[in-house]
């Protein structure tokens, strides 16, 4: 009888030597795909932000999948550091001209967290090192170089791209691919008025064209209100067009602007939800983009390579509820491929081609969603614009 082998052990050591991992952007994408490297046993991954400083707070609703929270939870990051009301319930009211409003509650499976809390959560995990701009890639010898701004360099065999919906990577390895303003805009605010007692997702749908998602928060409600803008109308509001400033802050919102707002609150809200929107003084816009489908996620530089993922890859329409799904999930199939090519030998660009071949589609796909969804509303088509005053106001709660 033959003695039984002893059993392989599930996790080998890594070999050596390591490959050297930049990772581009501080936001979330960046700092989750950094922490999923490290937990995969590498030890020289560097991440990298263009801005001296973290974003703004009050940053905006974020829904993550179970997938999602559990490859969090999986980094350290509990759903009782991130999420601070459970629900998993939505409720949407739609509400038809001549009939009575439609209530709808399904379950979404996941929960609700904010920009704050989950940047705060993976930044106190990994070092970002700030103020690094990146401006052009290059090879010496073969190997990737990292030019910054300010003649800084550093060299990466494997270059990971997190930088977001206006990525510097996306723009030096895939230029053909922009952004193109879909015609309308997220206006966002956040106001510290008591939640009475919500603690669920609640979707208004007063008239095709218009959406207001308000949720709580920690400290009070979040609130985005989806309205048509032409790009002139949008830059009249907040002093550039959509393609130059993907974000709108508080520095930014003009008088017209908050009028704007106000008025369609008016009009096509409940007085309750109307006085919140009428009261929220921290406010903030963003532009809706549209781009076309991704149709790779990797590139050779020299003998490394460069790879997209996330927002950088295919920023999606937030009504997809897609973006930083696809950026933790795409960020952990990353670490899984690279680990296969450290631990086992595997060829880096196969083992790179087949994560690609795994995410790829998705991507895809979630980018074609969104204006699928958006037409369904209403929102971006010039034929179904109207004026505040031309749509009744939703009643029932």
């Amino acid at each position: 009888m033959t003695a039984p082998q002893p059993a392989r052990p599930l996790c080998p050591p890594l070999l050596s030597p390591q490959p050297r991992i930049a990772v581009i952007g501080g936001s979330l994408t960046g700092p989750a795909a950094t922490l999923l490297l490290l937990a995969a046993g590498f030890d020289n991954v560097t991440c990298y932000e263009a801005t001296p400083s973290s974003a703004p707070l009050g940053g905006g609703l974020i829904s993550l999948e179970h997938s999602a929270l559990d490859t969090l939870e999986g980094l350290g990051i509990s759903q009782d550091e991130i999420v601070r009301y459970p629900s998993e319930k939505i409720i949407e009211i739609r509400h038809q001209r001549g009939a009575a409003p439609q209530r709808i509650e399904r379950l979404y499976p996941g929960r609700s967290t904010t920009w704050s809390l989950l940047h705060n959560a993976l930044t106190a995990r990994v070092p970002v090192h700030r103020g690094r701009r990146l401006e052009r890639l290059s090879h010496r010898g073969g190997t990737p170089v990292l030019h910054f701004t300010g003649g800084a360099s550093t060299t990466a065999d494997v270059i990971v791209f997190a930088d977001g919906r206006a990525s510097t990577g996306r723009a030096l390895l895939d230029p053909a691919r922009r952004l193109h303003y879909a015609g309308y805009v997220g206006y966002r605010g956040r106001t510290g008025q008591p939640q009475n007692s919500q603690d669920d997702f609640l979707r208004l749908q007063p008239c095709t064209g218009v959406q207001f998602n308000i949720a709580p928060v920690p400290g009070g409600l979040d609130w985005t209100f989806y309205l048509d803008a032409t790009a002139e109308q949008y830059t009249a509001q907040f002093g550039a067009p959509p393609q130059q400033r993907l974000f709108a802050f508080g520095r930014h919102i003009s008088t017209a602007a908050r009028s704007h707002v106000d008025q369609h609150a008016t009009a096509h809200l409940s007085a309750r939800h109307a006085a919140t929107v009428h009261a929220t003084r921290t406010r903030m816009a963003v532009p809706v983009f549209d781009i076309d489908a991704p149709t790779r996620m990797v590139w050779p530089i020299g003998d490394g390579y460069a790879v997209l993922l996330g927002d950088s890859l295919a920023p999606v329409r937030p009504h997809t509820a897609r973006g930083a799904n696809n950026g933790i999930e795409q960020a952990a199939g990353l670490a899984v491929a690279l680990r296969q090519h450290t631990r086992h030998g595997a060829d880096l660009g196969a083992a790179l081609n087949g994560w690609q071949r795994r995410f790829l589609p998705a991507a895809a796909a979630a980018v074609r969603l969104g204006p699928v969804i958006g037409s369904r509303l209403g929102l971006g088509a010039t034929s179904h614009r109207t004026a505040p005053a031309d749509q009744p106001a939703l009643t029932a709660r």
